[in-house]
Protein backbone atom coordinates (compact mmCIF):
# COMPACT_ATOMS: atom_id res chain seq x y z
CA UNK A 1 0.00 0.00 0.00
CA UNK A 2 1.29 3.32 -1.01
CA UNK A 3 0.29 6.47 1.20
CA UNK A 4 0.02 9.24 -0.66
CA UNK A 5 -0.04 11.82 2.28
CA UNK A 6 -1.83 12.30 5.67
CA UNK A 7 -5.28 13.51 4.33
CA UNK A 8 -6.69 14.40 7.57
CA UNK A 9 -6.61 14.74 11.45
CA UNK A 10 -9.85 13.15 13.05
CA UNK A 11 -10.58 14.72 16.10
CA UNK A 12 -13.78 14.11 18.33
CA UNK A 13 -16.00 17.26 19.82
CA UNK A 14 -18.65 17.59 21.93
CA UNK A 15 -20.01 20.60 20.28
CA UNK A 16 -19.02 22.12 16.52
CA UNK A 17 -20.59 25.18 17.28
CA UNK A 18 -18.83 25.11 20.55
CA UNK A 19 -15.36 24.78 18.71
CA UNK A 20 -15.18 25.65 15.22
CA UNK A 21 -14.22 29.30 16.85
CA UNK A 22 -11.18 27.74 18.58
CA UNK A 23 -9.80 26.51 16.09
CA UNK A 24 -10.89 29.35 13.54
CA UNK A 25 -8.81 31.14 16.08
CA UNK A 26 -5.65 29.21 16.60
CA UNK A 27 -5.28 28.51 12.70
CA UNK A 28 -6.17 32.18 11.30
CA UNK A 29 -8.75 30.22 8.71
CA UNK A 30 -12.29 29.70 8.33
CA UNK A 31 -14.51 26.39 8.55
CA UNK A 32 -14.58 25.31 4.87
CA UNK A 33 -17.10 22.79 5.32
CA UNK A 34 -19.89 21.40 7.80
CA UNK A 35 -21.41 18.48 6.79
CA UNK A 36 -23.69 15.75 8.16
CA UNK A 37 -22.55 11.83 7.30
CA UNK A 38 -25.97 10.21 8.66
CA UNK A 39 -24.86 6.78 7.93
CA UNK A 40 -22.01 7.56 10.37
CA UNK A 41 -24.39 9.35 12.83
CA UNK A 42 -21.85 12.18 12.77
CA UNK A 43 -21.41 16.18 11.58
CA UNK A 44 -18.00 16.80 10.56
CA UNK A 45 -16.52 20.21 10.21
CA UNK A 46 -13.64 20.80 8.14
CA UNK A 47 -10.02 23.06 7.95
CA UNK A 48 -7.33 23.14 5.78
CA UNK A 49 -3.95 23.57 6.95
CA UNK A 50 -1.69 23.47 4.47
CA UNK A 51 -1.39 19.92 2.55
CA UNK A 52 -3.46 18.84 5.92
CA UNK A 53 -7.09 19.28 6.68
CA UNK A 54 -8.56 18.94 10.35
CA UNK A 55 -11.84 17.42 10.30
CA UNK A 56 -14.26 17.75 14.06
CA UNK A 57 -16.20 14.91 14.72
CA UNK A 58 -19.76 15.79 17.10
CA UNK A 59 -22.13 12.89 17.17
CA UNK A 60 -25.43 13.04 16.07
CA UNK A 61 -26.50 10.38 18.36
CA UNK A 62 -24.86 9.27 21.73
CA UNK A 63 -24.93 5.51 20.56
CA UNK A 64 -23.28 6.21 17.33
CA UNK A 65 -19.66 5.58 17.12
CA UNK A 66 -18.29 9.29 18.17
CA UNK A 67 -21.04 9.77 20.85
CA UNK A 68 -19.16 6.45 22.49
CA UNK A 69 -15.98 7.60 21.93
CA UNK A 70 -16.81 10.80 23.24
CA UNK A 71 -18.52 9.61 26.46
CA UNK A 72 -15.46 6.76 26.98
CA UNK A 73 -12.71 9.03 26.18
CA UNK A 74 -13.74 12.64 26.01
CA UNK A 75 -12.94 15.02 23.64
CA UNK A 76 -9.68 14.42 21.33
CA UNK A 77 -7.64 12.92 18.43
CA UNK A 78 -9.93 10.23 16.92
CA UNK A 79 -8.39 8.91 13.93
CA UNK A 80 -5.73 9.95 11.22
CA UNK A 81 -6.70 9.73 7.42
CA UNK A 82 -4.03 8.70 4.82
CA UNK A 83 -5.08 9.43 0.87
CA UNK A 84 -4.20 6.00 -1.10
CA UNK A 85 -4.94 5.28 -4.95
CA UNK A 86 -7.89 2.94 -4.30
CA UNK A 87 -8.84 1.88 -0.58
CA UNK A 88 -10.78 -1.30 -1.29
CA UNK A 89 -7.10 -2.34 -2.74
CA UNK A 90 -5.29 -0.71 0.16
CA UNK A 91 -7.59 -2.84 2.39
CA UNK A 92 -6.64 -5.89 0.86
CA UNK A 93 -3.15 -5.20 1.41
CA UNK A 94 -3.35 -4.06 4.92
CA UNK A 95 -5.60 -7.39 5.37
CA UNK A 96 -2.96 -9.68 3.67
CA UNK A 97 -0.26 -7.95 5.71
CA UNK A 98 -2.26 -9.08 9.05
CA UNK A 99 -3.72 -6.18 10.11
CA UNK A 100 -7.39 -6.18 11.15
CA UNK A 101 -9.83 -4.41 9.25
CA UNK A 102 -12.87 -2.77 10.60
CA UNK A 103 -13.95 -2.09 6.78
CA UNK A 104 -13.55 -5.22 4.46
CA UNK A 105 -14.79 -3.02 1.22
CA UNK A 106 -14.87 0.88 1.53
CA UNK A 107 -18.14 3.02 2.18
CA UNK A 108 -18.66 6.75 1.76
CA UNK A 109 -17.49 9.27 3.76
CA UNK A 110 -17.73 13.01 4.11
CA UNK A 111 -16.68 15.10 1.73
CA UNK A 112 -17.63 12.13 -0.88
CA UNK A 113 -14.35 10.16 -0.11
CA UNK A 114 -14.53 6.47 -0.17
CA UNK A 115 -13.31 5.51 3.07
CA UNK A 116 -12.19 2.30 5.01
CA UNK A 117 -10.80 2.10 8.65
CA UNK A 118 -7.78 -0.09 9.65
CA UNK A 119 -9.03 -1.66 13.93
CA UNK A 120 -6.41 0.17 16.39
CA UNK A 121 -5.51 -2.94 18.00
CA UNK A 122 -3.59 -3.83 15.03
CA UNK A 123 -2.09 -0.13 14.56
CA UNK A 124 0.14 0.59 17.41
CA UNK A 125 -3.59 1.85 19.36
CA UNK A 126 -4.42 4.46 16.51
CA UNK A 127 -7.64 4.54 14.51
CA UNK A 128 -6.54 4.17 10.98
CA UNK A 129 -8.93 5.58 7.67
CA UNK A 130 -7.73 5.12 4.26
CA UNK A 131 -9.05 7.48 2.02
CA UNK A 132 -9.77 8.54 -1.87
CA UNK A 133 -11.77 10.59 -4.12
CA UNK A 134 -14.92 8.74 -5.00
CA UNK A 135 -15.69 5.79 -7.21
CA UNK A 136 -12.18 4.42 -6.86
Amino acid sequence: MKVKQIEHIGIAVKSLDETIPYYETLLGTKCYNIEEVAEQKVRTAFFKVGEVKIELLESTDPEGPIGKFVEKKGEGIHHIAYAVDNVNEALNEAEESGLRLIDKTSRKGAEGLDIGFLHPKSTHGVLTELCCEGDK
